[in-house]
């Protein structure tokens, strides 16, 4: 047994083997260490190897998926190695092999899934001045490809997040850097152009990949996405073999291009706090706020559109309708009887994978059943809508009446959990099994009736016909009656105040029935494995309910919130142009008593906005809420405001809050340098750019001056949306500088010894910061606060010695006119072009001798 334990650990030598022997997944060596460190299990030995004790620890195979969603959380991957042989005909070990691996990318069963997000396997190729990526979501057969620059890796590892990233052998041991999930190293052999075209081919069964990818065709070879399809060959390749079968469930290959979303760069996503607070935190974010779906396909929905904002204004544009009509015109509209529809509907896209990976439980396919049931109560709410979205939504729910109908007969009401128990197929679905169930089913029949006649033979009058798991049927007799016993009895088992016999008869219809149970069983899971492969045949027509569930489940969210916190459908403009009328932040109003609304405006003479005020005065809330409402309408939501209209928009960039990067060395302020070059590369006259007090990390005259010189840069050069907070007031003087600068301030007012903040927004520059007054309300002790107003008034005075640093913005002294010179003279009569090398040899002289 331990030489067929390390022939197949052979196979696998960095991933832990869990090796089944009987009713326990076992583990030995170097992973039974490793296994209960990690999990908390007992490590023992038994007997011995090559003269050493086996190190051996085990989990009961009934609680491994507890143990195997431990282990993934810890990024580790885990091979599962079953019993395939029959242990009462085996002559030697009884016959393994490998029949799945468990990796964190490659997960498909749900008690391993969190319900609200999607675990993606992303493999990476990097190829001279290109990026290619490929990602799996395993659990609903999304693949999906994308070329990038080197510089975008980052923010695509933000935006999807993935649980499992693979990358070739050759690549830096610290590539990629700053990587959340788990590194697998493939050989760079795997991730080969041709290998995956011949692959993919192959699984798709098509002559190229023409219909996926056009620029892959035969007519145009050269503008094929290289590097991405070299990426998708080997996450193919992975998964297969994760999987041990083929991979049904993926019918289709997506090429993204990046001018899809608007993008958002990771500083972006993490400073929106889109799903997760800038502390890791689940909530309070917008994801928190706007999910109220009652399906777990929407909720992932909805993450995935967060994250994604649709470029194609016309498509956002058809989910405001959609919103808007099942909003209604007073918040009467159809959204909650579809939320009602929706409570209790099952995972249908998790369920599709599963049936195509052979995976899927009884109760998968009865929670599947009844929402295909309850797809009528989905359309009905639909029949008479009038928004193109949800018409198309309409068909494609659609019920599968040849699917709903072969789970209506197969499987039973209420199936058992597993298919071991039985039980999970429909009375009247097969002759032969229920067949083998009246056998076991007449048992009692039968038995009370021998019960009766032994009674009559011996004169027994408690003799008991009975039955358990471990002996089979027995005929049970006190020890005060044993001198009544037949001669036919045979001694099965002595307890302390009884003995157990059998009878020829009754050892007789023990066999049968038990026979019985072990064929029905068989047979049960015979029938259970066609039903797999012939429900795989509706696995297109499932998917496309699954998105049309999800996406109707999303939209009725929108549309709930846009009733519940008074939003407003946004317009979108053709020109240059952002007009937010009573503009409020989603999620800070939620956690608020009450939230004073602003206005934003933006055109063609108004590119920038210098917001100036004091410390807690709302200045980053006001510049994340204007990003938020262009976001959300861009993602088909209602938006928190009184109204909207919104310009072109092709990009989101925040340089907001400070934090810094010790694992990469980089310090606060070098962070927040780098995003600021990110943004001012980047940055188009259609992005919106939010700056949050650029320069605070360094000297107060390089911050000013570096300040400065980035917002002349966003006004001169990127010409875009540019919301720009600064406590520098000297750069309030830009507006005077530039028409399209306009000023714009969060007041407070002094009473008493307090301050209380205003949070409205107002036309022109603050007058002070209240800096002073803020650190009072902070805890900052008395004696500090009355030093630095005593310090602050010197300063104000211009009464503290002046250091070696200068006054940046002091009148520059007056230009002195320069003497004339006669060297300057005559270098100004100088013709270069008529000189030979000698002439220009004799003039060099000549200027040295007259400088002199």
């Amino acid at each position: 047994m331990m030489q067929q334990y390390l022939r197949l650990k052979a196979q696998y030598p960095d991933l832990l083997l869990f090796y089944r022997m009987g009713d326990f997944y076992e583990l030995f060596y170097e992973d039974a260490e490793k296994a209960a460190r990690l999990l908390d299990i007992t490590l023992t030995t038994r007997g011995q190897s090559a003269g050493r004790p086996i190190r051996m620890a085990g989990v009961p195979f009934h609680a491994v998926e507890q143990y195997l969603a431990r282990l993934v959380k810890l990024g580790e991957s885990v091979v599962i190695c079953e019993q395939i042989g029959d242990p009462a005909t085996s002559k030697g070990p009884v016959e393994r092999a490998v029949t799945r691996i468990v990796t964190p990318g490659t997960l498909t069963d749900s008690a391993l899934l969190d319900d609200k997000s999607d675990s993606l396997l992303l493999a990476l190729a990097p190829q001279k001045n290109l990026m290619g990526l490929a990602w799996l979501n395993l659990a609903n057969g999304d693949f999906r490809l994308l070329e990038v620059g080197p510089g975008a890796l980052a923010a695509q590892l933000e935006r999807l997040r993935p649980a499992e990233i693979l990358v070739p052998d050759g690549t830096p041991p610290d590539f990629p850097e700053n990587a959340a999930a788990p590194i697998r190293r493939l050989p760079d052999w795997h991730f080969d152009r041709d290998a995956a075209s011949r692959g993919l081919t192959l699984h798709f069964g098509t002559r190229d990949l023409a219909a996926f990818l056009p620029e892959s065709g035969p007519e145009s070879p050269n503008d094929a996405p290289t590097a991405a399809l070299a990426a998708a060959g080997a996450l193919f390749q992975y998964a297969r073999t994760t999987q041990n079968q083929a991979l049904a469930h993926i019918t289709t290959l997506t090429l993204e291009r990046e001018s899809e979303w608007l993008r958002l760069d990771a500083a972006t996503r993490r400073n929106l706090e889109l799903t997760e607070t800038l502390r890791g935190e689940p909530a309070p974010t917008l994801l928190s706020l706007l999910d109220d779906c009652r399906t777990s396909m929407g909720s992932r929905w909805l993450r995935h559109c967060l994250h994604h904002p649709l470029a194609d204004r016309a498509a956002a544009a058809a989910r405001h309708a959609a919103v808007a009509e099942l909003a209604g015109e007073a918040g009467n509209g159809p959204f909650a009887a579809l939320q009602s529809s929706l409570r209790g509907f099952a995972d249908v896209e998790r369920i599709t994978a599963r049936i195509a990976l052979r995976s899927a439980r009884p109760r998968d396919l009865s929670a599947l059943r009844e929402s295909l049931v309850n797809l009528d109560a989905l359309r009905t709410p639909l029949a008479t809508a009038q928004a193109d979205l949800l018409r198309a939504l309409c068909a494609d729910l659609a019920t599968p009446a040849d699917c709903l109908g072969l789970l209506a007969r197969a499987i039973a009401p209420e199936p058992a959990a597993v298919l071991r128990d039985g039980g999970v197929i429909a009375e009247g679905y097969d002759g032969e099994l229920d067949e083998l169930r009246a056998i076991q089913q007449n048992c009692g029949a039968f038995l009370l009736e021998l019960e009766a006649r032994e009674r009559t033979r011996t004169g027994i009058a408690n003799l008991r016909v009975e039955y358990n798991r471990v002996h089979g049927f027995y005929i049970e007799v006190s020890h005060a009656n044993a001198g009544k016993v037949p001669d036919d009895y045979r001694r099965r088992q002595t307890l302390k105040n009884a003995e157990r016999y059998i009878t020829p008869e009754l050892k007789a219809f023990e066999d049968k029935a038990l026979s019985a149970q072990e064929r029905a069983l068989a047979r049960e899971k015979l029938l259970y494995e066609e039903l797999l492969a012939r429900l795989a045949e509706d696995i297109p027509a499932l998917q496309r309910i699954a998105r049309a569930v999800a996406l109707l489940d999303g939209l009725a969210a929108f549309a709930a919130i846009s009733v519940r916190a008074n939003w407003c459908r946004p317009q979108f403009a053709e020109t240059f142009s952002l007009e937010i009328e009573a503009g409020r932040h989603p999620v800070v109003e939620a956690q608020v008593d009450s939230f004073i609304a602003n206005d934003c405006r933006f055109d063609a003479t108004r590119r920038m906005l210098l917001v100036t005020g004091p410390n807690m005065g709302g200045k980053s809330t006001y510049m994340r809420q204007v990003a938020l409402i262009v976001l959300l309408a861009h993602c088909g939501a209602f938006v928190p405001a009184g109204a909207a209209r919104i310009g072109p928009v092709d990009a989101i960039y925040t340089r907001i809050g400070a934090s810094d990067d010790l694992a990469s060395g980089r310090s606060t302020f070098m962070v927040e340098m780098t995003e600021a070059a990110s943004i001012l590369h980047g940055a188009t006259e259609h992005s919106l750019v939010l700056m949050d007090e650029v320069g605070r990390g360094t000297s107060t005259f390089d911050g000013m001056a570096l300040a400065f010189a980035i917002a002349r840069h966003l006004l001169e050069k990127n010409r875009g949306y540019a919301l720009f907070s600064t406590h520098y007031f000297e750069l309030t003087r830009l507006a005077e500088d530039y028409a399209e600068c306009a000023n714009v301030h969060l007041d407070a007012v002094e009473h008493g010894h307090s301050i209380v903040f205003l949070h409205a927004v107002e036309e022109g520059p603050a007058s002070q910061s209240y800096g002073i007054q803020v650190a009072a309300l902070a805890g900052i002790p008395g004696s500090v606060i009355r030093d630095a107003k005593r310090r602050l008034r010197q300063l104000e005075n211009r009464e503290v010695d002046a250091g070696p640093q200068g006054d940046l913005f002091a009148a520059a002294p007056e230009p002195v006119e320069a003497e004339p010179h006669p060297a300057l003279d005559a270098l100004r009569a100088l013709e270069p072009d008529n000189l030979s090398p000698r002439e220009a040899l004799e003039r060099l002289y000549e200027l040295k001798r007259l400088a002199k």
